[in-house]
């Protein structure tokens, strides 16, 4: 019975509110580990969960090693989880609410200073696989966007002639992000070099694999990995050390931090002040006139 409405809240997430597969995935590991507890603790239905045995479940956890990001993350699952049970009228209360999570260290994540990104894309080569990857690691720092957002990205998602593109977040919530010359210049490459290698004039996507295929979330991670080492930058490089990059960078010209939250599709203010790590006061006059490599060539 308890697992029947879990099923049930997945398929909610998946259908109504456009959920990932990875974020429902998540979903279900964390409810249904949770619910394995409350049950060994005498809990046979939803009803019967109380505020004090979300805290039992929450120290079972702790005991267990897990980290304080991850006992937040569950604990956030269950108390989304319950609003849906009151929305069907299952429950009266939700137990969780009143539930806080266990504080936790956010460590700081790090950027490459500009030298670094200037070093990075400085990268040469004409074959489609190196073509493909400038165009990637502009729009990545162009852009601020997220891993998952840049794979799904399609080639009408491209406007040249207002500079943008529009990104699918998360929540399939869409927005339209601003980008530069040098992104400009290297997708226009790019896309050339794709219509040699694409075969299917039916395939949508920007970025495609040597299978002519949409790429992967994993070979993205990979490659930026290849040319971190060729380009024999100091430090590992990964989708979102390029996102925070582009987010401190903005920041640092700007000081704008509304501009980038929307940039980066934040829902709230404070995870892009928490992100940014940086204090600024006065604001931006444009997006061309703060980022780096937006710059127009006088």
């Amino acid at each position: 019975m308890m697992q029947d409405d879990i099923e049930r809240f997945l398929h909610y997430l998946e259908v109504e509110r456009r959920y990932s597969p990875a974020t429902i995935s998540s979903y279900q590991r964390s409810l249904l580990q949770q619910s394995k507890l409350l049950e060994n603790l005498g809990c046979s239905s939803w009803p019967e969960v109380t505020s004090a045995k979300v805290r039992s479940v929450l120290l079972k956890l702790k005991t267990s090693g897990l980290s304080a990001r991850s006992m937040a993350n569950k604990l956030s699952a269950l108390r989304s989880f319950f609003n849906y049970l009151l929305q069907q009228q299952k429950v009266s209360l939700n137990p969780v609410a009143g539930v806080s999570a266990p504080k936790q260290n956010k460590p700081l994540p790090k950027n490459l200073d500009v030298d670094s990104l200037n070093q990075l894309l400085s990268m040469q080569g004409d074959d489609l696989v190196a073509s493909r990857d400038l165009a990637m690691m502009e729009l990545f720092y162009a852009s601020g966007m997220r891993l998952a957002e840049l794979v799904s990205l399609n080639v009408q998602d491209i406007d040249f002639k207002q500079r943008q593109v529009i990104v699918t977040g998360k929540g399939n919530k869409q927005r339209w992000v601003p980008f530069g010359s040098k992104a400009e210049q290297a997708l226009k490459h790019w896309l050339k070099q794709r219509r040699l290698l694409v075969m299917d004039e039916e395939e949508p996507a920007l970025f495609v694999s040597v299978r002519q295929q949409r790429i992967s979330h994993r070979t993205v991670q990979k490659r930026l990995q290849h040319w971190a080492q060729q380009m024999q930058l100091s430090s590992t490089l990964h989708p979102h050390k390029l996102r925070h990059s582009f987010a401190t960078h903005l920041l640092e010209s700007s000081g704008d931090l509304r501009v980038v939250q929307e940039l980066l599709g934040h829902a709230n203010l404070a995870t892009t002040q928490v992100y940014t790590h940086l204090d600024f006061t006065h604001l931006a006059t444009s997006y061309d006139a703060a980022h780096p490599r937006a710059k127009r060539k006088s």
